[in-house]
């Protein structure tokens, strides 16, 4: 089934619509029934393909994520053009592998989500936003995103990895590229795709890669030479060992994946709590009952990840549809957590959704989201400590958004308290 021309999901434009108007696109592409075919557009020295079906409805995406054998992440799972060796080399972690590969991976880096590993980092997590609040206020109110959002999980998992304090401004700088090399704010490069404009994006990508990268592999340099116990010690040494570049890799997956899940869950989160009192009253009447069901229901409405790309390996008919080996698709987690046949009144903010199957943290399958009961804590800890310090926190206004096909990211909200 070919893409109705007005919902072109290749073009940069597209991203650029309100919130409102992504989410009745997504309704109409779901009402068709079939996934769409999407022309690709070719990128300047990357190249391109001829493009993708659109997987926009809950039964797809989630039969597909569980099918990896079928739904391959190789050669790449985060981007629609093949990764040339020159970016993947640092931006090709474990997601953009299947097993054996992927399973040797992450059975070494799930060394990170241990329940004794993560029980560790209670104490850690609520002092951490103690501090981030204390900062706020100190400050006074301005941008909710820069003040508050942002600053937790680069801090969780910096500290995770032992990357010392002075770092930590860079790590963000670096991950706003990464992540919004569409968006002339973060790159200084105007959205007009051109050549030139192309090439400046990746080569500020190449080099937010590349610092990252370096950062974790001297790190971890160090911490085979001297091993202190902490996490990057477990994950250099033993039998089972990840390689400078395989941590360094990891590392840019961690901090990206990790800090904009988070990072967005928290800041949409105010904006919905503000936007919905009768809902927040909810949750304040009983925090520790409710609070999970709140970060899924803030993780489903806003789904800070908008979607990841899938190859054939074989000839394959799903629900229907019949694909070739080579076809690409793209699981659209936005549009399957708005699934109307899955989620009842899904346009409605709930934090008491119950059942809520939502895959705001990937689909299942291998490649559910490591991290996702991390997200989880800091989302609990940094709501609790905002709404037991400030019990008159709101956002004001309209969120400046994100201009990214990948994240669904908020760069700035102002706010009071």
């Amino acid at each position: 089934m070919t893409m109705p021309a007005d919902l072109d999901l290749s073009q940069i434009p597209f991203w650029g619509r309100s919130q409102a108007e992504r989410v009745e696109a997504f309704r109409r592409l779901r009402e068709l029934g079939r996934p769409v075919f999407v022309p690709e557009q070719a990128v300047p020295f990357i190249g391109g393909g001829p493009g993708y079906y659109a997987l926009v409805r809950h039964a797809d995406v989630t039969e597909a994520s569980r099918n990896a054998a079928v739904f391959s992440s190789e050669p790449c799972s985060n981007s629609i053009p093949d990764m040339p060796r020159w970016l993947s080399v640092y931006f090709g972690s474990m997601i953009n592998m299947d097993d054996p590969r992927h399973a040797r991976l992450r059975r070494i880096v799930s060394r990170a989500f241990t329940p004794r590993i993560l029980a560790k980092m209670e104490e850690d997590l609520a002092r951490a936003a103690e501090e981030i609040v204390d900062r706020a206020i100190e400050e006074g109110p301005g941008d909710f995103v820069t003040q508050v959002a942002a600053r937790l999980p680069v801090r969780v998992i910096c500290d995770m990895m032992g990357i010392p304090a002075k770092f930590h401004d860079m790590v963000l700088r670096r991950t706003n590229v990464i992540l919004g090399n569409a968006d002339p704010e973060y790159t200084g490069i105007a959205p007009e795709f051109s050549r030139v404009n192309v090439a400046r994006g990746l080569a500020r990508l190449l080099h937010a890669g590349y610092s990252l990268n370096r950062l974790a592999a001297r790190l971890g340099d160090e911490r085979r030479r001297r091993p202190t116990g902490d996490l990057v010690s477990l994950l250099v040494n033993g039998d089972e060992r990840l390689t400078s570049q395989e941590l360094g890799s990891f590392f840019i997956l961690l901090v990206v994946a990790g800090s904009e899940t988070t990072r967005n869950a928290v800041a949409y989160g105010l904006k919905l709590f503000t936007d919905h009192p009768e809902q927040r009253a909810l949750l304040l009447e009983d925090f520790d009952r409710r609070i999970v069901g709140a970060c899924d229901e803030v993780v489903r409405y806003a789904t800070p990840v908008i979607q990841f790309r899938r190859t054939l390996t074989r000839d394959h008919e799903m629900n229907g549809m019949a694909y070739k080996k080579g076809d690409k698709v793209l699981l659209f987690y936005n549009s399957a957590n708005r699934d109307e046949s899955v989620f009842a009144d899904p346009d409605t903010f709930d934090i008491t959704r119950d059942p809520n199957p939502h895959v705001g943290f990937g689909g299942p399958g291998p490649h559910y989201c490591l991290g996702a009961h991390l997200a989880r804590r800091e989302m609990t800890v940094m709501f609790r400590e905002l709404f037991t310090r400030l019990p008159e926190i709101r956002s004001v206004g309209e969120p400046d958004f994100l201009l990214s096909n990948f994240i669904n990211g908020i760069k700035h909200l102002r706010y009071t308290f």
